[in-house]
């Protein structure tokens, strides 16, 4: 017999050998029926698979996570299948889950095609397929039984992937005709995938490399319910309208030139008032918390992140150095701002009374992303982070991480982030080679992120392997109006870059003494948090931040005059105005700028400009009556102020 542990801390005895569907139905019907796989001892595991030793188990549902990615991963088998029915002798990559369903890299070979037209008869061929209910048969291989399935495949890409794997960990999965290479885990059988929607193609190079063939990526998502792929599709339809490159392109926002280059984005007027904006409310905030602005070139010698290990990690996805005219002078674009801050930190001899040292500046750096990844502003090549590094002594660091916790919680408030979960990012412990520094260091340094998140009451989840690869970190996972997650702001602990640069300070005791370094971003960068901060609002930002505040809107030409003499007065108070002068019917023009999302729309006629007053819509609430000019102004700044008065 062995004993399995179950999330509620229950314990039962079962017989060694017993299986996850078999453990499944023990705690019930209607879970054995949703069960998709087993969790055992931190491994997703088939439900057909024995367990054969004491293991802490939970058994999963398309409602978790890690039941999602075992539903998906299997479906992209299933859209493999019938790809190879529809298209004989095409060719496979690899297949994934992703966060929102799966792909599959696929080579059709010469002359074939896949077109949205084509989606139906694949999702048609994937429904019938499902209901044959065939099983996912896994089945362990030598590399030597492994190749000939592949040879007498005739799939060059599938023969690659096996020659980098160690033999004795081989396995392959197979559902009616079609096989696979696949570690797995996979669904008991095809006939739990009850909906099914292909999505889009896209090109994509053979792992990830320029150099490589260009594969076809055919993305789709599937449900164990119509009902759920009918609500997701709505949901798709709200993204869609919420994309934060239509709409950037539509408010004016920002722009690209492939003349500029991919990756790098051109802002507009009104998208760098809205960067402006952003950047000011947080140098004001940082300012109360004692931070001093420091500005950094955009490159810097080789050496420099040799030093900090950027250069290890990151230079293979970064740009080519810069060579000088000068014999073995080598710059590069910078990757991080941190190795820069501690250049500053050295500038001078420190004592325990400089510290804590708080550096922040809007740092613009930059990474070789690959084309195929590049997306709007969410996946840059060029991008600006709102950095900060505090150098402090390490009985200081709990206060400062909880300080930073605090701008953080306030920038959400703010801008109306009202779901999120902090995410405390550790190392992997299986595999420390990626990381550097002490496992002294790390510990200290993921026991104070531990403790100041349980001070400050903050909901966490902690996932290894998320770590910098120079110290834990906690991130903000926040849910947007509609939803979806994205990862904003975030806090990291280092001990290691002090040691890298030989940071010092003078303590009291009149010895040297090393500072510990934290790196902190509230938006984490401005081009991601604006692309979120977009799709979160549909583009109607606050009044504090909006670009354009108000718009001033002559029913005729005759009222020009009395709409600039608005136009200035509001200005002048320091609210952003303009004025639609276009010779167009006020409808047109209430209906442009409602498009435009600006928030208030003043409507100037003769009754307006008699009695020096305006008529007032507000974005999305249309008529809100006459106002007088001077009581207007008042109006926006108590509307600002109550915007932005939240308590830090």
């Amino acid at each position: 017999m062995i004993k399995l542990t179950f999330p509620d801390g229950s314990v039962q005895e079962f017989p060694e050998g017993i299986t996850g569907m078999e453990v499944a139905r023990s705690k019930g019907r209607q879970l054995a029926e949703n069960a998709v796989a087993i969790h055992v001892n931190g491994q997703v595991k088939d439900l057909t698979q024995p367990i054969t030793h004491d293991a802490e188990v939970t058994v999963l549902t398309f409602e978790d996570e890690q039941g999602r990615a075992t539903f998906w991963h299997s479906s992209a088998h299933l859209m493999a299948a019938a790809l190879e029915s529809l298209y004989p002798g095409v060719k496979f990559g690899i297949g994934p889950a992703i966060e929102n369903g799966f792909y599959y890299d696929v080579d059709l070979g010469s002359g074939r095609v896949i077109t949205d037209a084509d989606f139906p008869k694949i999702e048609q061929k994937m429904r019938e397929l499902a209901l044959l209910n065939e099983a996912f048969i896994r089945r362990e291989v030598s590399r030597k039984e492994a190749e000939k399935v592949f040879r007498e495949k005739d799939d060059p890409y599938k023969l690659e992937l096996i020659s980098e794997l160690n033999d004795g960990n081989i396995s392959l999965y197979q559902t009616g005709a079609f096989v696979d290479l696949c570690r797995g885990p996979h669904l008991p059988s095809t006939g739990m995938i009850k909906a099914v929607k292909i999505l889009s193609i896209a090109g994509a190079y053979w792992r990830g490399n320029e150099k490589n063939k260009q594969l076809t990526r055919v993305y789709g998502i599937t449900f164990p319910k119509q009902k759920m792929l009918d609500e997701y599709l709505v949901f798709l339809e709200q993204a869609k309208a919420r994309d934060h490159r239509k709409l950037g392109r539509e408010l004016e926002l920002f722009t690209f030139s492939s003349n500029v280059g991919q990756g790098l984005p051109l802002w507009l007027p009104r998208g760098a008032a809205l960067r402006e904006r952003l950047e000011s409310f947080l140098r004001k905030v940082q300012k109360q918390y004692g931070y001093q602005q420091v500005i950094t070139p955009h490159i810097g010698q080789k050496e420099l992140y040799v030093t900090s290990g950027h250069y290890e990690k990151y230079m293979k996805d970064s740009f080519q150095p810069i060579y000088t005219p000068a014999e073995g002078e080598e710059f590069l674009l910078k990757p991080m701002n941190c190795p820069h801050h501690c250049e500053i930190y050295k500038s001078k001899p420190r004592s325990y009374k400089d510290l804590p040292l708080r550096l922040a500046e809007f740092g613009t750096v930059y990474r070789y992303e690959q084309s195929g990844e590049l997306h709007g502003l969410t996946r840059v090549r060029g991008f600006t982070q709102d950095d900060a590094h505090i150098f402090c002594r390490p009985d200081q660091l709990k206060d400062e991480f909880m300080k930073v916790i605090d701008i953080i919680l306030y920038v959400f408030r703010v801008l109306d982030f009202k779901e999120f979960t902090a995410q405390v990012s550790l190392r992997d412990p299986a595999n420390k080679t990626k990381y550097i520094g002490s496992d002294e260091n790390w510990e200290k340094a993921e026991r104070a992120i531990v403790e100041a998140a349980a001070e400050k009451g903050l909901h966490t989840v902690t996932e290894l392997g998320e770590a910098a690869f120079y110290g834990p970190k906690l991130d903000f996972m926040v849910k947007d109006a509609i939803g979806r997650k994205w990862q904003l702001g975030t806090i990291q602990v280092d001990y290691n870059l002090p040691e890298r640069f030989d940071l010092e300070y003078t303590g009291s005791d009149d010895r040297k003494h090393r500072p510990v370094m934290i790196h902190r971003a509230p938006f984490g960068s401005l081009e991601r948090f604006v692309a979120v901060l977009i799709e979160h609002t549909a583009g109607k930002f606050p009044l504090w931040l909006a670009p354009d505040q108000v718009v001033v809107l002559p029913i005729s030409e005759k009222y020009q005059d009395y709409a600039e003499k608005v136009c200035n007065f509001l200005n002048n108070y320091d609210i952003r105005t303009l004025i639609d002068a276009r010779n167009e019917k006020i409808g047109k023009k209430i209906r442009d700028n409602e498009l435009m999302r600006i928030p208030y729309l003043l409507v100037v006629g003769e009754k307006e400009q008699e009695s020096g007053s305006v008529a007032v819509r507000k974005q999305g609430e249309g008529d809100k009556g006459v106002m007088k000019t001077e009581a207007f102004a008042e109006f926006i700044k108590e509307e600002i102020n109550k915007q932005l008065e939240i308590k830090i």
